[in-house]
């Protein structure tokens, strides 16, 4: 057998093919915000952005209940949306607001991606403009194999061209309809649009700083208008509104700057943390960011001097007694951690991320008295939020400690599905299915779980 060289034509064919397929991987890449995501769930966080939104979602006619502000793990300045009502909201927004009103003007503008359906037809869009690469690929190689090299690159890189501007023209389309939409949401909701205006002029200053221009003939080389162009816009119609000088809620705004601070000071490394609110800074935000940054770095008695700083200033805050409780229990004291989680989770009536964590507490203790309310806590904490990994792995722990191995089995792979642990998942799903009593509504969930599994597992292996 003898290696043969592969001719010139066919190589330079082949690597235009190539060069064209690296181009419309740009196209699948945008459709695909959510990957490599993490998202952050903290009770008070999450009340407060439904707390935001509720205004503006009434606003917009969409049913509250079918709206969902989810924060994401992620430092960049950024919200959108990916399908469905959910409105992202990244971590490094809410760090980089000043006040509460700034995220509300972002948060009606990702509604008003909801309500226009933009994500279906951001997905259209996409398929049309591979579509135009596609066509440009073949009329490319085409002219490759047969020899005009030339002609091919040029075919291809106009196709490209061309593909990307009706890209991009559509996407900025949709951001200024979008931008309208939620200056409407806010007027409904009678929320003043000098927030919205802020955070624009900071993403432009942002913008500058960054080199990009805010030439006019930049424009067409971008996803969104130019943010000096939505700033005029948007200013001359918030300033005609009744709205705009409608004060922030003060209320709205001190919980604001606490769920900020706190944010900050769980996310940010300790020294930052110490610079950004040093001990001379009394408020309750810097106690709290300073509370989270003494116990990631280890000083347990300073980070609970700040807790209890705080509870002595508000003794009936459940969210001052969860963390409170947490470092308790994190710091290897769990038996002192479940008075101020007990109190937290029966004063949010069973907020399931707070029992979870007293449910953990509970377990903790390793004393078996405790794991008949653990088991309680436990299960109204998931029949609550169905969603949550942590507090599944933990009613597992309770049923096998009781020898209750089918419903352990359940447990764990409501845990691992959602953990995308999908065979792991399927193999316990069925097992809980042939331990429990057949028709009963665990049997009947080991089999969802199972059917679900079992999908995602089909979808993986089509995809490869």
């Amino acid at each position: 057998m003898t290696a043969l060289p592969i001719p010139d034509r066919t190589a330079q064919a082949l690597r235009l093919a190539a060069y064209a397929l690296a181009l419309m991987a740009s196209f699948m890449m945008a459709a695909g915000p959510l990957a490599a995501q993490s998202i952050l769930r903290d009770a008070e966080t999450e009340q407060l952005l439904q707390d935001m939104a509720a205004p503006l979602i009434e606003a917009s006619e969409l049913e509250p209940g079918n709206v969902e502000i989810v924060l994401i793990n992620d430092p960049s300045i950024n919200a959108f949306v990916a399908g469905g009502q959910v409105v992202y909201v990244h971590a490094g927004l809410i760090n980089a607001a000043e006040n509460a009103n700034e995220v509300q003007g972002v948060i009606a503008h990702e509604l008003g991606h909801i309500t226009a359906g933009h994500v279906v037809r951001f997905e259209e869009r996409v398929r049309t403009a591979q579509g135009i690469s596609i066509l440009s690929l073949i009329l490319g190689v085409g002219a490759a194999l047969a020899g005009a090299g030339d002609a091919a690159l040029g075919a291809m890189m106009a196709g490209q061209q061309a593909a990307m501007g009706s890209f991009l023209a559509f996407n900025r389309n949709q951001e200024a309809s979008t931008d309208l939409a939620g200056a409407r949401y806010l007027s409904g909701a009678g929320i003043s649009g000098r927030g919205s205006i802020k955070f624009f002029e900071r993403l432009r200053n942002l913008e500058i700083r960054a080199g990009y221009s805010q030439a006019d003939d930049a424009a067409y080389t971008r996803t969104h208008p130019l943010s000096g162009d939505r700033i005029q816009v948007l200013r001359d119609l918030y300033r005609q509104d009744p709205a705009w000088d409608a004060p922030v809620d003060a209320e709205l705004q001190d919980r604001f700057l606490r769920v900020r601070a706190k944010l900050y000071g769980y996310l940010a490394e300790p020294k930052r943390t110490f610079n950004i609110y040093p001990e001379s800074d009394a408020s309750v935000p810097a106690r709290y960011a300073r509370a989270y940054a003494y116990h990631k770095d280890a000083q347990v008695e300073k980070a609970l001097a700040e807790t209890q700083s705080l509870l002595a200033q508000e003794p009936d805050n459940p969210y001052f007694l969860e963390l409170d409780g947490q470092i308790l229990l994190e710091s290897g004291r769990p038996a002192e951690a479940l008075e101020p989680l007990r109190r937290a989770t029966e004063m949010t009536r069973n907020q399931p991320l707070i029992a979870g964590m007293f449910g953990h507490a509970l377990i903790a203790t390793e004393d078996k008295a405790n794991y008949a309310e653990a088991e309680r806590v436990l299960r109204a904490a998931v029949a609550k939020d169905r969603y949550n990994p942590f507090a599944w792995y933990q009613l597992g722990v309770v049923y096998a400690a009781r020898g209750d191995m089918p419903r352990a089995r359940l447990a764990s792979a409501e845990q691992q599905v959602m953990n995308r642990q999908y065979p792991e998942a399927l193999r316990n799903a069925q097992a809980a299915e042939a331990g429990l009593p057949v028709g009963s509504p665990d049997w009947i969930r080991a089999q969802d779980v199972a059917l679900q599994a079992r999908s995602e597992l089909e979808r993986l292996r089509d995809a490869r």
